[in-house]
Parts: structure tokens; sequence; C-alpha cells
């Protein structure tokens, strides 16, 4: 019998092999599509065994109702729980449901949070918007202001919350900094760590709390499911987890298989998303339409230094701004011919967006200024392409401007 157990495994083959089963049921390599909603037990005696394991925490992998488990859903939990560096992952049908569902589990009335500005609409709305109704208040600080993060900080503060990188300017988070502040503080830090990808940040070995993953962007990679990860030490993942089967925003084994296919090609996926992120971006910063190019594998970002210390890459987006306004940034979208104008990230097909257009319409210029938002900016996803393609096609949008 061969013991794997004390290897020290890469990246690439922790994301093809980690919490999979060496022998799987029916002898299948692949972990199989358990779709199922009710699970029997042998006799009485079988039940009882169960509910006590159940109230002693001791976990067997036994589930009895579908809303509380599955085990293709564990089998992708447990790789990405070996890739984050964590002691556990949950698992949901969306990004925002992961996000949804951690606030309900650790806030109340009269508590307080804390979001930093650049961070995706709907979880801002979220924290700002939705919990208020609930009784939570909400605190949003500079992006990089460590001094405003802790100003803002109250007795009754439970929680910061960031992205690193944010959406959509990249911004870069001193993750150890951040930590601290939290645990001086006694309070909750979370990292939404989407635009990295666990092999590019982990942020729990900057002693972060807990870790959020749309699982739709980069862990499963081809624009094809819904699902958000949570991982972290397992007592806190488990109180999201105890709720989660409450609430039941729970991922589908169909969607969970999606997502190990995803999983076993992240390593090459990332590694592309990196080389061809960093190739687009020189190119655009040097070219004379383009006023100014966010990436942070660029000097000229402002956290270059912290990016290039924490991150083994900076990943598929770049996001730029246009001379001449809104309408020229309109024109290149318009006229690029591999990517697609379409929301997202993280897919092996290249997407383009005017965010102020896809993500910010609804709202008038100067609420949209407000947040950073301006009509002359471009988020470009790159996928996988060829970068001599993707650069070939920007430049022919460019000169069209």
């Amino acid at each position: 019998m061969n013991d794997d157990t004390k290897l020290n495994k890469c990246n690439s083959t922790r994301a093809v092999h980690d919490g999979a089963l060496r022998v799987k049921a029916y002898n299948s390599l692949i972990d199989p599509i358990v779709q199922n909603a009710t699970y029997t037990f042998a006799d009485t005696n079988d039940l009882r065994e169960y509910m006590d394991r159940t109230l002693l925490g001791i976990d067997d992998s036994r589930i009895e109702y579908g809303r509380n488990g599955n085990p293709t859903v564990r089998a992708a939990e447990k790789r990405i729980a070996s890739l984050e560096g964590a002691d556990d992952c949950a698992l949901f049908g969306s990004g925002m449901a992961a996000i949804t569902t951690l606030l309900l589990a650790f806030l109340g009335a009269e508590q307080h949070l804390i979001v930093t500005e650049e961070s995706y609409r709907r979880s801002h709305q979220l924290c700002v918007d939705v919990f208020r109704r609930f009784g939570v208040t909400c605190s949003v600080v500079p992006v990089g202001n460590y001094q405003a993060l802790e100003e803002a900080i109250r007795p009754e503060t439970k929680m910061i919350f960031s992205e690193s990188p944010t959406n959509p300017y990249l911004r870069c988070i001193d993750l150890e900094r951040f930590s601290d502040i939290a645990k001086r503080n006694n309070i909750l830090s979370v990292i939404d760590s989407t635009f990295a990808t666990p092999l590019n940040l982990q942020p729990l070995k900057y002693g972060v709390d807990l870790v959020v993953h749309s699982g739709s962007k980069y862990l499963a990679g081809h624009n094809d499911i819904l699902a958000g990860a949570l991982c972290g030490r397992e007592y806190l993942v488990g109180i999201v987890r105890q709720l989660l089967g409450t609430v039941g925003s729970i991922l589908a084994p169909e969607q969970a298989s999606l997502l190990i296919r995803g999983l076993k090609t992240l390593g090459l996926r990332v590694s592309r998303h990196n080389e061809n992120g960093q190739s687009v971006a020189k190119f655009l910063e040097a070219h004379s339409k383009v006023d100014r190019v966010w990436y942070p594998g660029l000097r000229s970002h402002p956290d270059y230094q912290i990016a290039n210390q924490q991150m083994m890459g900076c990943g598929g987006v770049v996001s730029f701004e246009v001379k001449g306004g809104g309408d020229a940034a309109g024109k290149i979208v318009d006229a690029v011919r591999i990517p697609y104008i379409a929301p997202s990230l993280g897919g092996v097909e290249s997407l383009i967006e005017q965010p102020a257009i896809m993500s910010y319409y609804d709202l008038e210029p100067e609420e949209r200024s407000e947040l950073g938002i301006k009509d002359n900016l471009v988020r470009l996803a790159v996928g996988i392409e060829d970068s001599v393609d993707l650069i070939n096609d920007l430049g022919q949008a460019l000169d069209k401007v």
C-alpha cells in the first residue's frame, strides 16, 4: 500500500489529489457525483450512534440529510482547504451566499462591521445596506489606511472585512498589519481572496481568521458554475457550517463535481493567468492612449511592494483608464475581438467590461465617482489565450480610438 501522507506536495499536485479518497466508490478514478438528498440507517441503534457522535462533534463523514452535507461536496471542500492551508472549508451555492452566511453567523443587532473601499459592489451593498435592517452598523474605510481602520473600531465592532486584491483597482492589503489590528482588538478578520486564488496568496498564513472565495471564478475556471467557499480554523468554519444547514444555501453535488474538475487544472491556469496579466499590463502601461494601468505586478501600482512580498503572482485582472473618457473606453471594448463583453472573471476565456456600465449603470455619475468608478475605466479579465494574441488584439482596438 502506498503511503503518501508524508509527501511534501506542491500546489498543482495537491489541487489534483488532496481531499480525494485513494480508493473511491466503485473503484472510480474521479470523485463520484453522489446525487442524493436523504441517507438511510440500518436500524435504530445505527441512528442513535450517529446522533451521539454528532453531539460529541465527532466527524466520521456520515450524513443523514443532503442539506447537511454531501460526499462530492466534501471532497471539493477538502481540496480547497488543503490549498488554502486551512483546517476546514465550507462550500456554498455562490460567493455571495458564503459572505451572507458568514455575516449572519457572526453579527447581530447593535454590533458593528468595518469594510474597506473598492469592494465588489454586491458585498458592499450587503454590508452597508442590507445588514442595517438587522441592526448591524457598518463603517467604510480607505484601502491601505490602517490608522483609519484602527480608529474606526468601536467596543461593538466584531469583524473587519476586505478584499485582497480589491475590485476593480487591485489594491493589496498588508495582511500582517490587517490581522494584527484585528487580534489586538479581539475582532474577526476576513479576506475575500477571489482575485488571488490560494496559489497566489494564502491570507491565513499572515494571521487572517477566515478567507472567502467566489468559486465561480478561478477555482472552477470555466464560467459554468456558481459556488462560494469559506476557509479557516475548524471551529470558526464549523459555526458557519451549522448555520449553512439551517439557511440552506448549499452547493449541489453536480456543481461540486465541476468545481473539482476545475481545481485539478488550477495550477496550470493560474500560471498562465499570471503570465498573461503581467504581459498585458506592461503593454497597456506603455501605450500612448492609456492614462493609467492598475495591476499590482507593475511598479507604478501603489501596493507593488506589498504584492511583491505576499503574492506568488498577481493574477489575470488588469484595470486601465483610457484617454478620451467613457466614449473612448467604450470604443475599445467594442473593438476587441478576443475578449467577450461580460461580467465575472477567472475563466479560460478573456472578458472585458466598463464597470461604470456593467456593474454601476443604475447609479448617477456623482454616486459612481464617490465609489471611485470612472467612466473611462476598463476591467480586463485575461483568460488563458496566448498573450501575443491578446496584446495584438488590444493594440488594434486602441488604434481605433
